[in-house]
């Protein structure tokens, strides 16, 4: 089980296809607080036809005439790839990727990566399932666009392959870019923890720095949202990410959702501890009390500090005659 909340910076292709932008990135993510630093791994050849389309929210940004065109802009080779590996290393920063063809897992594989992550998009994608199943990897499951009947198919195909269960994390996702904040439905995180029993994530695009901390006060272990140098950038996923300044406050927004989530067991907390005497009651003499006076409404009062008898003994006082003088304002004792 997942303790601390995994904070994924997703850089995605937020670097341009750009090295230099990649490094950046990885600097920034270390500074805020992540815990990983993700990128995507393909070739735009492996992935898309060459009439393929633009989704509405790509051709926002970006010119070109399909997404083959797009994403060849965005490509990172194998050797960048090593080089942003190493370079996470030294920054002491976990790298984490998507592989989006077989070869591309191959890679993740070869070069002894811990963690793969699934992208929402290829939740039915079974060749690729299997070939990460295979590599009995922890994976991170995204389910955008997805059923439950599509992410059970998809988790068999996981464990029958080789994955165990209890490596794989499930990934509450609404794939919109951004998402509107009323279609981010974080209760979905709580059905999948009733219903999958596993950690759960929560893949984030909105633009809001709230709603991973939301998420986390619903239970999500792991937080997946797409940091960005610049939201005015060129590429399609700039829009739908935070700028560092703003990933830096979500990531502190987290931090403080753990502590403020405390434990499920109702106690007395150290600081309350400190307070309950001052701030509960006690059974005082409302006015001057003669020895051997009856105890009634009329000459007892609940008053603060709480050192003295409960008010709950209440109706066990009245009735009783007074062992001693007691003055206004006086505790009473029996």
């Amino acid at each position: 089980m997942i303790n601390k909340t995994i904070i994924i910076a997703e850089i995605g292709v937020n670097h341009d296809g750009k090295l230099k932008k990649a490094y950046k990135l990885i600097d920034e993510a270390k500074k805020s607080g992540a815990d990983f630093v993700k990128f995507q791994i393909f070739k735009a050849k492996n992935l898309v036809t060459k009439f393929a389309k633009k989704a509405n929210y790509q051709k926002k940004k970006d010119s070109s005439i399909n997404q083959y065109n797009m994403l060849r802009k965005f490509e990172l080779s194998y050797v960048d790839i090593k080089k942003l590996i190493k370079y996470c290393s030294k920054k002491k920063i976990k790298f984490l990727a998507t592989p989006f063809d077989e070869e591309s897992v191959g890679f993740l594989i070869k070069n002894k990566q811990e963690f793969i992550k699934i992208a929402s998009s290829d939740i039915n994608n079974y060749p690729l399932l299997k070939k990460i199943g295979k590599s009995k990897k922890k994976v991170f499951l995204s389910t955008g666009m997805s059923n439950p009947k599509e992410i059970n198919e998809a988790l068999n195909v996981l464990k029958k392959s080789g994955t165990k269960t209890k490596n794989i994390t499930i990934f509450h996702c609404t794939s919109a870019y951004p998402t509107p904040i009323q279609e981010a439905n974080l209760n979905v995180i709580k059905t999948f923890k009733r219903i999958f029993g596993n950690d759960i994530g929560y893949s984030d695009h909105t633009t809001s720095i709230h709603t991973p901390s939301f998420a986390v006060l619903l239970g999500a272990k792991v937080i997946e949202k797409h940091i960005t140098l610049s939201n005015h950038g060129r590429g399609p996923d700039h829009e739908a990410s935070l700028n560092i300044k703003n990933f830096k406050l979500m990531v502190k927004q987290i931090r403080n959702a753990e502590l403020t989530s405390g434990s499920t067991i109702k106690k007395l907390t150290k600081s309350e501890k400190e307070n309950l005497k001052h701030a509960r009651r006690s059974i005082y003499a409302k006015k001057n009390i003669n020895k051997g006076e009856i105890f009634s409404t009329n000459n007892l009062i609940t008053k603060r500090p709480g050192n003295g008898i409960s008010p709950m003994k209440w109706e066990k006082i009245i009735g009783q005659k007074a062992k001693k003088n007691f003055r206004i304002d006086e505790k009473i004792i029996i």
